[in-house]
């Protein structure tokens, strides 16, 4: 067909973006309006997902991509900030670009969500490309059968972790989500760490390269980093490469630690992109296309079919207020192998790792953790649990010591309890050490019971 005479309205219907070879100014539409975020234009046809260039005055290219449809207008998402964009710019298509690069070099690296380094430590340099793969059929994957260590006492002993679990770290702001991340990456046993941080303050992910990871935690992981200031666009990016990069470790045989932090920035991203195309509001101002797209991020984890290596994933979700009812909480709650919460009142009494045990669980206890240990760890939480529960009786002065040995036993145990979950930020606690120190520390107990 020629397309040099069509009209602009045929050049609608005989556009296929995948024959088109680059640059061709036969298939260039124009943009029609601005709002927002959002751009729409006219003149070609187009997928949803589809790479295009605006061609602006100063002789740049801006990319974008197409995000929805309606009728003959294309919307569309710019990848950076919107600048210097005029009414009738040219819009160009283009055919999908060559895959992101990667292999060990990878290691060691501060990428974007494009891909393009960040460290200033020259081009990224790889052998294989990275696709995007396929879900796996969930009868293919490998069971969740052995232990994770992560390095973390309380964790190891009380909320024991499998490999290719996925599981959410319920915080607050202010309360040590970012320092127990990175114990997290120096401490586990997992030959590769992925970070991925969505949405963070440019400030926070500096810091968390140079305080919370450090230069050992460095060198075994591949850091994808979206500041807030980035576009919607780009953070869901972020989100996916990150995603795909601890995939293609994982089917290399390897055991994958994947950080996300955090899931919430990633929903508020996809929020921001839904509402700008006209999607209306559902849940807390959440349209359903976010509650879509988390379970189709977060089931990318996991183990790989058997054989192969493993995800084992957390994802940080904020909970505004300390309100674990948030919509992406709940959602996430509902998605996730289990949860760890973090208490705002423990990290203001200086415990940390501040995590509160007893609104933490994990699904796959009962399959990776000793009988034995599944017993102390019960026991250690009912003993928590009934000092929490009689405290203010306590401090009132209305219990009486001697009325309930179960209480008293509760009391006398609650600081050996409160020093169990305390941790040196710099000294790993290893999974049987773990294991060791809550069996010497609660079967006595059981055992005078």
């Amino acid at each position: 067909m020629n397309t040099e005479r069509l009209t602009l309205s045929e050049r609608i219907g005989a556009f296929k973006p995948d024959k088109i070879p680059p640059g061709d100014p036969t298939v260039e539409g124009k943009l029609t309006r601005v709002v927002g975020l959002t751009m729409e234009a006219v003149g070609f046809r187009a997928s949803i997902g589809c790479q295009c260039e605006i061609l602006l005055d100063n002789n740049t290219r801006l990319e974008a991509e197409v995000v929805g449809f309606s009728g003959n207008k294309l919307f569309l998402m710019p990848v950076k900030q919107i600048t210097g964009i005029q009414a009738g710019a040219r819009v160009i298509p283009r055919p999908a670009k060559r895959n992101f690069v990667i292999d060990q070099r990878l290691l060691g690296r501060v990428i974007d969500g494009l891909g393009m380094p960040l460290d200033g430590l020259g081009p990224i340099i790889g052998d294989d490309e990275l696709t995007h793969l396929g879900t796996i059929n969930p009868l293919d994957r490998a069971p969740i059968d052995h232990p994770l260590d992560v390095g973390i006492r309380a964790i190891n002993a009380l909320i024991p972790i499998g490999k290719g679990q996925r599981l959410g770290l319920f915080a607050g702001s202010g309360v040590g989500k970012s320092v127990l991340l990175g114990m997290m990456t120096r401490f586990a046993s997992a030959d590769i760490v992925i970070v991925a941080l969505i949405g963070e303050r440019g400030r926070e992910v500096k810091e968390f390269i140079e305080h919370n990871l450090g230069k050992e935690g460095l060198k075994r992981s591949v850091v994808v980093a979206s500041p807030t200031d980035e576009s919607p666009l780009m953070r869901l990016r972020a989100s996916q490469l990150a995603s795909q990069i601890a995939e293609y470790y994982r089917d290399k045989g390897k055991n994958v630690l994947l950080l996300m932090d955090s899931l919430t920035r990633y929903a508020q991203a996809q929020r921001e992109i839904s509402l700008a195309i006209g999607e209306p509001p559902a849940t807390k101002g959440y349209p359903p296309s976010v509650f879509a797209k988390i379970p189709q991020l977060v089931e990318r984890a996991g183990n790989g079919k058997v054989g192969s290596g493993s995800i084992t994933a957390f994802y940080t979700v904020l909970t505004e207020g300390d309100d674990l009812q948030d919509p992406v909480a709940d959602a996430a709650r509902a998605i996730l192998d289990g949860h760890i919460v973090l208490s705002r009142k423990l990290a203001e009494s200086g415990i940390y790792p501040a995590i509160d045990v007893e609104m933490s669980i994990s699904r796959a206890m009962q399959v990776i953790a000793e009988p034995e240990q599944i017993k102390c760890l019960q026991y250690f939480k009912q003993l928590l649990a009934n000092y929490q529960k009689n405290r203010d009786l306590v401090n009132i002065g209305a219990y009486v010591k001697g009325s309930d040995p179960n209480i008293d036993l509760a009391l006398d145990y609650f600081p050996k309890l409160l020093t169990f979950i305390q941790q040196d930020l710099d000294e790993p606690v290893d999974y049987t050490k773990s294991i060791t120190e809550l069996n010497t520390l609660i079967e006595p107990v059981l055992i005078k019971g």
